[in-house]
């Protein structure tokens, strides 16, 4: 957000940005706390890193390391006003004593400061949002890392971890749901190397199928191709059922799917599922992984869809943030399950072959029978 003390690199001034509704709050901030420094302890929980402008941060900062005025003395001299300037340049060079004049003019009532330290916050919030879910998307699209699942896993923690942090801060109020209408997900990848996946998934599971009822952690939608999604649902309805599985039954059932069609004819399908490689447990894994980086991706976007609508509310942000990352949780929780060792069984617990221990002595004596009474 541009301001006088802040250098401009464009060619054409004329291509400035307007500023932002938060540049004027910081502004009258800044000008109410010029004008009575005493309110910085009444303004709550802020600090410099708050600010969208450098220059403003940098003053604020100034302010709370140089000693508050005394109240009567401030209004006769501008001995503290040229303290804080000068304490502040060296992080803000731009800085000049005009403009804390003009920070002054720009604050409408310096009683209000607790609200224009309100905006602030709040801008900040959303700023800070988005910068997570900019790094959702960085770790859920970059090839390059080592263990990219538990990068983007990390990731997602730190994200919840902070709109804990903004509930704590920011009150609910009434209509939390966002107004920001929802985007289309970004279409999942259908790379050759992910299609190859689900390809020899298929003609692994059909050529083993005895472990299918053990991958449930996997379901159809997490394939990239929806035709190998639902081939994949026919092959564990057959393993569900009992019935046989080669090429040849997968073949009847997915005829009954209407999955047929003149693109993808009968010896398309035994062609697709007749060279098995591997095991399916590693090319499910590899298929839940590339899902799961998909929806961080697609969550990623979301946020940041979010917080670029400045009708959003905090927490309006906080409520979409989290619908938004309840798809990724119900992924990430069949990814444990898949990636987690196997439970040992415990051992069988047979019966002792020991005699059976003597009870106690008896101390008294067993009482008398009841007689009977006889006519």
């Amino acid at each position: 957000m541009p301001h006088p003390a802040d250098p401009y690199e464009g060619d054409d001034l004329d291509d400035l940005p307007p500023p932002q509704p938060v540049h004027f709050a910081e502004q009258a901030l800044l000008g109410a706390l010029l004008l009575e420094p005493h309110r910085l302890d009444t303004i709550g929980r802020l600090a410099p890193d708050h600010f969208g402008n450098h220059a403003h941060g940098a003053l604020f900062g100034a302010m709370h390391t140089v000693p508050a005025p005394n109240p009567k003395q401030h209004t006769k001299d501008t001995a503290w006003l040229s303290a804080v300037l000068a304490k502040a340049r060296p992080e803000a060079p731009g800085l000049t004593a005009s403009y804390l004049h003009t920070l002054i003019q720009s604050c409408p009532r310096p009683q209000h400061a607790t609200a224009y330290a309100g905006m602030i916050r709040a801008d900040h919030a959303r700023r800070t949002l988005r910068e997570h879910a900019d790094r959702l998307c960085q770790s859920a699209t970059d090839t390059t890392l080592p263990n990219p699942a538990a990068t983007v896993l990390a990731q997602t923690d730190a994200l919840s971890h902070y709109l804990d942090e903004l509930a704590t801060h920011f009150a609910a109020h009434p209509g939390s749901l966002p107004r920001t209408p929802s985007s289309p997900p970004p279409p999942r990848g259908t790379g050759e190397e992910a299609l190859d996946e689900e390809r020899l998934l298929l003609a692994t599971a059909t050529a083993h199928p005895d472990g299918l009822h053990l991958m449930r952690w996997l379901q159809p939608e997490d394939f990239t191709l929806p035709l190998h999604g639902q081939l994949y649902r026919c092959l564990t309805a057959l393993a569900r059922r009992g019935a046989a599985v080669d090429p040849v039954t997968v073949l009847w059932e997915a005829q009954h799917q209407q999955l047929l069609t003149a693109e993808f004819a009968p010896a398309d399908l035994m062609a697709l599922v007749s060279d098995p490689v591997g095991s399916p447990d590693y090319w499910g894994e590899r298929i839940l992984r590339r899902a799961l980086l998909g929806q961080a991706h697609a969550v990623g976007l979301r946020l940041g869809v979010l917080t670029n609508d400045q009708a959003n509310t905090v927490h309006q942000l906080i409520t979409g943030s989290r619908r938004a990352l309840a798809g990724l949780s119900a992924i990430r929780v069949r990814w444990q399950h898949a990636t987690s060792p196997a439970p040992q069984s415990r051992p069988p617990r047979t019966e002792s072959t020991a005699a059976p221990r003597a009870g106690p002595p008896r101390t008294t004596a067993p009482p008398p029978p009841t007689a009977r009474l006889t006519r």
